[in-house]
């Protein structure tokens, strides 16, 4: 099998020789990424159930049929997102072409995250092939049965000369990352984010980072507690928890914890009226050394006011609340990524605000009130990579909307036209004709006043004013001057001033 560096070497040739920048090949592609997840999606759903115990509606709606809304988005704008875009124009450029061109890097690598390895995969895939790169797919080993159908369908369709998969555990990665590419794209925890950026500087490459972190929940008062009830526990217990955007922990005042906990307990029954245990509809932890890290924040809570049932064998932990919770508690330290749900209660909404403030910017940001003014607090006074109001997770599905972090969350975003631009160099351009040079020659030494007072009445911008009547006498005066202009010309314009 080649190296790494001549799969790399191979790849890049194929780039420079433009074969990825066409709209045909473009089109081509994500035509046969559809395909491919329509005609593989039974296959695709039984090995995100071995991995996962994923139900047939979470693998459809989460994953598979949400790529399949990425790509047939992008083929429906592709042609006019590949278009230059033009820009405005000051009177010293008014005769020429101005415009962004967005141009693909090269030869991307994208990382993909095993909590949902479809989704994680596919989705910037369909981006980096829409702006024309080529791509090394590495899915995460810790999905293993889902990384081993990506790799063995995903050939069958595309083109192998522009887009590989690579599969393998970390010392495959670390040797990826040793190599030099022109876009990486990862998603996953911050520790090894940081590993990937670092590798990354190497060459000053460019990264999109998909993050994670604690994602905050606040709840006001006077709320409805069993609608806020059924949607935190749903964010809670989709995937078992294991979403980066995943309600992490709940803040709210003293007597809004005691009759939240009581909701959380109808709210179980309503989704699993049979038990969690022996529910279809619900995931499994990915692996024994996730489980026992779970299971060791539940151990080590003193206050469990609802305790899943426990199955190690089977890495199964039901919905978990840990109530009075303190910052210095275990659930606290680090994002939870599982079905355990603590309860910090908070003085008010001003002291989640602080509390928000004082840790790291998170992915995801929750509130639930019906008071403006609590969500124009955290709207206006918090950071976070998304923020939604009286829900949760929903924010992500909807592809107008960037999906992306803020420092230790990430950075750079995707989703929609949002995974074409951070795959995409907006390149300016600027295109000037060899014709009057006289004009131009305003620019060059000798120096003289006459020439500096015209340079600055074509260049010096001017501050807009509100109402039509400021604005009118300005249009009326280009309107003047490019009917001048057009009729009697630059050049002789500029003559006469020299």
């Amino acid at each position: 099998m080649a190296s790494y560096s001549e799969i790399i070497s191979s790849m890049r040739t194929v780039f420079r020789a433009g074969k990825t920048k066409t709209y045909q090949w473009r089109k081509q592609q994500l035509n046969s990424i559809l395909r491919c997840l329509d005609e593989n999606r039974d296959q695709l759903s039984e090995a995100l159930n071995k991995d996962l115990r994923k139900s047939k509606m979470e693998s459809l709606v989460f994953e598979i049929d949400y790529c399949k809304n990425d790509a047939v988005e992008a083929l429906n704008n592709l042609e006019e997102w590949m278009k230059p875009e033009k820009v405005k124009k000051g009177l010293m450029n008014m005769m020429d072409k101005a415009y962004i061109k967005r141009e693909p890097f090269g030869v991307s690598l994208v990382i993909g995250a095993w909590n949902y390895p479809v989704q994680l995969t596919i989705l910037p895939l369909i981006g980096a092939v829409a702006a024309g790169n080529c791509v090394i797919i590495k899915p995460s080993e810790i999905s293993p049965a889902t990384a081993t159908v990506l790799e063995q369908i995903l050939p069958k369709y595309l083109d192998n000369d522009c887009i590989k998969v690579i599969n393998g555990g970390v010392p495959e990665t670390t040797a990826l990352l040793a190599e030099r590419f022109d876009f990486i794209f990862y998603t996953g925890s911050t520790p090894v984010g940081k590993i990937v950026m670092q590798a990354a500087s190497k060459y000053l490459t460019p990264v999109c980072l998909e993050l994670g972190g604690k994602s905050p929940v606040y709840v006001d008062r006077n709320c409805d507690l069993s609608a806020v009830a059924n949607r935190i526990l749903w964010g809670k217990t989709c995937n078992s928890g294991q979403i980066c955007i995943a309600p992490d922990y709940v803040m709210c005042q003293k007597e809004v914890q005691d009759e939240l906990v009581t909701k959380l307990k109808d709210a179980i029954a309503l989704f699993y009226p049979d038990g969690v245990e022996k529910s279809s509809d619900y995931c499994r932890i990915v692996s024994e050394r996730h489980f026992q890290r779970i299971k060791k924040l539940v151990d080590n809570s003193k206050n469990v006011a609802i305790r899943g049932p426990v199955d190690e064998k089977d890495k199964f932990m039901g919905p978990t609340v840990v109530t009075d919770v303190t910052p210095d508690d275990i659930t606290m330290q680090e994002e939870i990524f599982g079905p355990v749900l603590p309860i910090m209660p908070v003085r008010d909404a001003n002291a989640a605000v602080d509390f928000i403030n004082n840790r790291e910017k998170p992915l995801a940001m929750y509130v639930f009130t019906n008071n403006k003014e609590t969500v124009d607090n955290f709207t206006n006074n918090t950071s976070s990579g998304s923020l939604c109001i009286n829900d949760v997770l929903m924010q992500a599905g909807l592809s107008s909307l960037p999906f992306g972090g803020v420092g230790s969350s990430g950075t750079g975003n995707y989703h929609g036209k949002f995974t074409f631009e951070t795959f995409s160099h907006r390149r300016s351009v600027l295109q000037k004709e060899l014709k009057m040079e006289s004009v131009n020659s305003l620019r060059y030494p000798p120096f003289t006043e006459k020439k500096l007072n015209i340079i600055s009445w074509l260049s010096t911008k001017k501050l807009k004013r509100a109402g039509l009547g400021t604005f009118l006498p300005y249009f009326v005066f280009g309107t003047i001057i490019a009917v001048v202009l057009k009729a009697v010309g630059l050049e002789k314009i500029v003559s006469y001033f020299k």
